[in-house]
């Protein structure tokens, strides 16, 4: 018999983790959306009708290995780029992180499990869920990569994430898996009382994506400035390799100086991607005046590594017409055993250091977030790489600026599905905030996003070149820039309270 019950809780576990990988389809580079409400709702079938919240804790982890292990499968590509000194790791870097995050998803179950009337528990498990992904884009710094609610920036659901931000659309996504559920279940009243809330709840959806629809309402006028996005397409590794890194500072004066297309005039702005330049930034005199001439006249804009005493920084700097730096940000939401190594002097001896860092075995963080002032181009809040999944680190501005700028090195991460899942995540910080975004990626997907999310124009992964365009505007600030995912929270918490006091009360 137990053995019997054991193989039963095996198969259950081992159905999530493919329903969780069905899931994960719906982002990039699959992109279909439709998938991910139905793998969850596999998963929802068996986690709520588990009889034992231990049971409903396995099969949510199940699910959340499955979910994790492909929308994170690009996390083996950083091992790949010294395999001899690193590959060994990739694999055991990609189940512990996957069996790790879905942790927050079991444990989820078993409190929607034990907090929940057994009607109602696929309620319990979509809002319990729905509060772990919030959890994860905050423990130990956060990493809310994959949130479920970033499948949909394609779709006419994508103008929620002006009022409700991508932690709401996933919680919508919870919410429709576990009525999908509940409509395949068992019992003809369950099944009608799902259909009515299942209605109820597409009928208030349709008239929110018509309330904040794009078309209620035009688009911002562009300004009076023109960029130039410059993307190298340096590989990573040759991005370091003393004999060709400077091959590719060359490319980029060379596109930096550039005639604009006919009919365009010469950029307001040049813009570079993350750590540009192989070399710190007090080491660069000579090269500045080169990007200065390169730029005629435009002010140039540039990741590079700075130092300050025994502090290496991740950073951005901005040159004048002299090349001179007149401003510079430093990166303050590092990537943990990416940019610096939690315990890094004593794991050090073991040979473990950060990827990114080449100055010593890890990068300092900065102060915090910085807009920048950048004369005819306005203002702009720089977010360096990781630090565009987090719509925090956009609220932290000390004011609000023109537009954002996100400047990333994805060739870390190959070309498969990282860096269209990072620019996923770009634009939906666009349509939270209502701010243009302007993405400059080393070997792609620069390009430029307005307001409404949508990429106006943009150079492909794997290519080298320079895009000019003109500055989209800025719209007021969205629901969500004032207030982010604290009603969500709230809401969360009160739901997940009145579940528990009417089980409570209903035991009586």
């Amino acid at each position: 018999m137990i053995r019997r019950r054991l193989t039963e809780d095996l198969a259950a576990v081992l159905l999530t983790v493919a329903s969780g990988a069905l899931a994960a389809l719906g982002h990039a580079p699959f992109d279909r959306p439709i998938l991910t409400p139905v793998g969850f709702a596999i998963a929802f079938y068996l986690v709520v009708r588990s009889d034992r919240s231990s049971q409903a804790g396995w099969r949510a982890w199940g699910l959340g290995v499955g979910y994790f292990g492909v929308t994170l499968s690009w996390l083996v590509e950083p091992f790949m780029v010294d395999a001899a000194r690193h590959g060994w790791m990739a694999p055991f870097a990609l189940f512990f992180m996957a069996a790790g995050l879905a942790l927050l998803w079991g444990g989820a179950a078993v409190v929607a499990h034990r907090v929940s009337p057994p009607a109602l528990r696929w309620l319990g498990l979509a809002l319990a869920l729905t509060g772990a992904e919030m959890i994860r884009g905050w423990l130990f710094t956060g990493f809310p990569w994959g949130n479920p609610g970033q499948v949909w920036i394609d779709t006419p659901f994508a103008p929620l994430a002006a009022l409700v931000g991508a932690s709401g659309l996933g919680a919508l996504t919870f919410l429709v898996a576990g009525l999908m559920a509940q409509i395949f279940g068992r019992g003809p009243r369950a099944r009608a009382r799902s259909v009515l809330i299942g209605s109820v709840a597409t009928i208030a959806t349709g008239g929110l994506i018509v309330g904040s629809s794009p078309g209620q309402s035009p688009l911002p006028a562009d300004r009076e400035v023109t960029l130039r996005l410059v993307q190298p397409n340096a590989p990573q590794h040759l991005k370091w390799d003393p004999d060709h890194a400077y091959d590719f500072v060359t490319r980029q004066i060379d596109l930096t100086a550039a005639d604009p297309a006919p009919g365009r005039r010469r950029p307001d702005l040049v813009i570079w991607p993350e750590t540009a330049v192989p070399t710190l930034l007090e080491w660069t005199d000579d090269l500045r005046i080169a990007m200065a001439e390169a730029a005629q006249g435009a002010p140039v804009l540039f990741g590079v590594q700075r130092g300050d005493g025994m502090r290496y920084y991740n950073s951005l700097a901005l040159i004048g017409p002299s090349g001179k730096v007149q401003a510079t940000y430093d990166k303050h939401h590092l990537v943990p055993f990416g940019e610096y190594i939690p315990l890094g002097d004593w794991l050090d001896r073991f040979g473990i250091s950060a990827f990114a860092s080449q100055a010593g075995n890890g990068y300092s963080a900065g102060p915090g977030a910085r807009v920048l002032d950048l004369g005819a181009a306005g203002t702009a809040l720089p977010l360096i790489c990781y630090e565009a999944a987090f719509p925090r680190d956009v609220r932290a501005a000390p004011t609000r600026a023109d537009w954002i700028l996100h400047a990333t090195n994805d060739a870390w991460f190959g070309d498969y599905s990282m860096p269209y899942q990072h620019l996923a995540q770009a634009r939906f910080r666009a349509i939270e905030f209502g701010l243009p975004v302007i993405r400059v990626a080393n070997t792609g997907i620069s390009a430029v996003i307005d307001t409404r999310g949508q990429v106006r124009a943009s150079i492909p992964l794997g290519q080298a070149g320079f895009l000019d365009m003109q500055l989209p505007g800025a719209d007021r600030p969205t629901p969500y820039s004032r207030h982010g995912d604290l009603p969500l929270a709230v809401l969360i918490t009160v739901a997940l309270c009145g579940l528990l006091v009417w089980r409570v009360v209903k035991a009586r």
